[in-house]
Order: structure tokens, then C-alpha cells, then sequence
């Protein structure tokens, strides 16, 4: 804790040669008249005794807002002559660089709201400086990667940076911390960058989530060979849940479009694709049906007496669902098994597929990890880019994401009133 004596240190000013002098207030920011001077030092040239010249021209040293107005230094700095060989020398402060012309104070706020996950113009304008300023401070951040260690659990994924470019990520799964993002997906981009860990610390990694991309799992089996490969329990609910749907599409279009069951199929297919044990019990009304009835209800009016063709599909998804969500591992392939002679081409190429990974579909089944974490850090690196509407430079959207994500932020704790 710090006491605050001085009207400079509580705007932060900390240098005590600086004195204020008046404060002119306008409507849209606020003067602050200062002059700089101290005791002539020696001459850095030749070490001999200076004297005291004159004042600079004032010199204008953007700073931090003034009782929310942009506030606008504008200090004077005292010259110094040497009297044995005569050169001039202005009078230096730690609040401004030499031959700078912008405040530590605004440079270190900028460098604080380059955490938040604001846009760099927005940033300049709430600071009134140029967009080039923040540009500058962002691109002096550099992040060394450790190629040490690597965590136990590894989350690996994709993101859009660009439009049709798809950027690599890879999070630690316990800490949320990223541990690198490499600005394509390709398998050698990705296996020259892990080459760069030792083996040993790449075999300490016990297990590696990802989605249902083909391409990285034999990449993972060589770069981690004693890691578990867990599929994203999402995405093979998702793959199930687009072959019922697309069976709901096959089924609808044989039928006239103003006839009652395509309408029925086409306006409730959310009830066909929700988990039946989560379907509400209140009633609304159908517009198809021109009734009040249940989730349930509705259910049934369409799969048994309308369109019977769907129930069988529609019975094997929810079971495959109930199977998944209870860890029933057995139970779900064995299912697999003996129906998928019976079905239609679309849920033959989803439950072929789950066969085809039923290692990895086990794994997800049975452990406890997923992509969920790593998906949620996705949804933030969108938010990134949508306040900064895109970003040209992918160097530069590395590094907001570093500092945004990666950096923990202290929190302040505030005392409340008591009532």
C-alpha cells in the first residue's frame, strides 16, 4: 500500500521536478499546464558545469483520462548549456521517452487493454491516441514457446482466421492454457512443430482429444505413442443426429408439400431431434395439428400414426443416445451391430463410420474428457475477431489471442458498504 501525498502522484504523475501549474478544462478535453526543471546535472559530453538556459516550446504529451475527459499534458522542459563546449541539453522525465511524444502512462494503459478482448481502434479512440500507436505496442509483445514440457491432456482443434483458412490450436485440458497456434492444419506444418519436443516429453502426453477428423489421428499415433486418442462425444452425437435428419428429409419429400405430413415433418423436426427424456411436459399448439398438445403427444401423432416408416430410426436413435449418455459401451455397438443391415444408405455411412473409430468412441464413452474446453476458447477467439472485424495479419491475431486468453488477470477486490 502507497501513500498518495501529491496531486501528480494521484494522477500519476511520479516524477517530483514536474509542477503543475493551471488545468484549463474544455468541453471536449482538459489542459494540463506543467513545467519540468531541476538542478543543472553535468555535461554527458565533456563533464563540465552547466547552466541553466531556457524553457523548451511546450511540448503535447497525451495522458490518461481526467475525471473521464482525454486529458492533454502540455509540459515545459528546462534547458541546459554547458559552459565549456557551449552544447544545449534538454532536461529528461520518466514520464515520456526521449524523442517521444506519448506518456508511459498512456503506453502502459494501452498495454492493459490489449488483455481485454477489445478492438485496437477502439482502444486508440478511448485513449485518443492513432491506431498506429496500438499497432506498435502490440507488435512489441513477443511469446517464447516452451518446448520442454507438454500436459498430460492435450485438446486439439481448428479455427477460421480468414475466409477459407483454417488455423490449427492446441490447449491444455486442465489449465486452458494455449499451447500453440499455427496458422494452417496441415499434417506437416503440425508434425514439424511437436518434432520440436524431446520424445520424452512428448511421451509423457496420456491423452489427446479431437473431433472426428480423420487426418489427425494418425498423426497423433505418431507423434504421441502412448497417448489415448478421445473422440469429442459432440460430434458423434452430431453425426447420429444428421443421419436422422437427413432420413426425416428423404421420407418428407415423398410426400406432397401441402399435405399433411410433410408439414408435420417439416415444422416439428427440433421434437424428432431432442432427446426424448428431455422433452417438457407443457402444452403448446400446433398449427399443424390444429391442436393443444405435449411435446409427446406430438411426437406420436407424427412417427406412429403418420409417418410410421421414421419410428424405427427414430427408436434407434434415442437409444443410441440413452446408450452414450449412461457409458453403456457394449450396449451401443452391439446395437450398432445388428441393426445396421437393416437400414438405409445415409445411417449406414454414420454407423459405419462410429465403427470404424470404435477405440477412440470408447474412449470418449469411457473416460471423462472431451473437446468442450477447447471449443469455448474457439468461441472467444471468434468474439476477437468480430470486435476487431477481421484481422489481415495473422501474427497479429496470435498474439491477441496470447494476450487475451493466455495471460491471467488480476482481479480487484472492492470492499462494499455495509447496510
Amino acid at each position: 500500500m502507497e501513500h498518495l501525498n501529491h496531486t501528480t502522484q494521484l494522477i500519476g504523475i511520479k516524477d517530483k521536478n514536474i509542477t503543475l501549474n493551471h488545468v484549463i478544462k474544455h468541453n471536449t478535453h482538459i489542459d494540463v499546464m506543467a513545467t519540468l526543471a531541476y538542478p543543472p546535472p553535468k555535461c554527458r559530453h565533456c563533464r563540465g558545469k552547466q547552466i541553466k538556459y531556457d524553457f523548451q516550446k511546450p511540448s503535447k504529451i497525451p495522458f490518461i483520462e481526467i475525471g473521464g475527459f482525454p486529458s492533454l499534458i502540455r509540459l515545459k522542459k528546462r534547458r541546459f548549456q554547458c559552459k565549456v563546449c557551449r552544447k544545449v541539453t534538454v532536461s529528461e522525465t520518466n514520464l515520456v521517452k526521449k524523442n517521444c511524444q506519448i506518456s508511459e502512462m498512456v503506453r502502459l494503459k494501452v498495454a492493459q487493454l490489449l488483455l481485454n478482448r477489445e478492438a485496437l481502434t477502439h482502444i486508440a479512440s478511448k485513449l485518443a491516441v492513432s491506431t498506429s500507436t496500438v499497432y506498435r505496442k502490440l507488435n512489441q509483445c513477443h511469446f517464447q514457446e516452451d518446448y520442454a514440457t507438454l500436459p498430460e491432456v492435450l485438446s486439439w482443434d481448428e479455427f477460421s482466421y480468414q475466409k477459407g483458412k483454417l488455423a490449427f490450436i492446441a490447449q491444455d485440458f486442465k489449465t486452458k492454457k494455449i499451447i500453440t497456434i499455427l496458422d494452417n492444419r496441415r499434417q506437416a506444418t503440425i508434425r514439424n512443430h511437436f518434432f520440436k519436443y524431446s520424445k520424452e516429453a512428448r511421451n509423457r502426453v496420456k491423452v489427446v482429444t479431437v473431433d472426428m477428423s480423420g487426418s489427425y489421428i494418425p498423426l497423433i499415433k505418431r507423434l504421441f505413442p502412448k497417448a489415448k486418442i478421445v473422440l469429442d462425444r459432440f460430434h458423434i452425437v452430431q453425426l447420429m443426429s444428421r443421419a436422422l435428419n437427413q432420413t426425416r428429409v428423404q421420407i418428407m419429400n415423398q410426400w406432397d408439400k401441402k399435405s399433411l405430413e410433410y408439414r408435420a415433418l417439416k415444422y416439428h423436426w427440433k421434437l424428432i431431434l431432442k432427446d426424448s427424456r428431455k422433452l417438457s411436459f407443457n402444452t403448446f399448439y400446433s398449427r399443424t395439428f390444429r391442436e393443444t398438445l405435449t411435446p409427446k403427444q406430438c411426437l406420436n401423432k407424427m412417427i406412429v400414426k403418420l409417418v410410421p416408416e421414421l419410428k424405427g430410426y427414430y427408436d434407434l436413435y434415442q437409444l443410441l443416445l440413452f446408450h452414450l449418455q449412461e457409458k453403456n459401451t457394449k450396449q451401443f455397438f452391439d446395437l450398432i451391430y445388428d441393426t445396421l443391415p437393416y437400414l438405409n444408405h445415409t445411417f449406414k455411412v454414420a454407423l459405419n463410420t462410429v465403427s470404424r473409430y470404435k477405440d477412440f468412441i470408447t474412449n470418449a464413452i469411457e473416460l471423462s474428457y472431451s473437446n468442450a474446453k477447447l471449443e469455448a476458447t474457439n468461441k472467444l477467439i471468434k468474439d476477437i475477431k468480430r470486435n476487431a472485424f477481421g484481422f489481415r495479419n495473422f501474427d497479429s491475431l496470435k498474439k491477441r489471442i496470447y494476450l487475451a486468453l493466455n495471460i491471467e488477470k488480476e482481479k480487484t477486490k472492492f470492499i462494499s458498504s455495509r447496510a
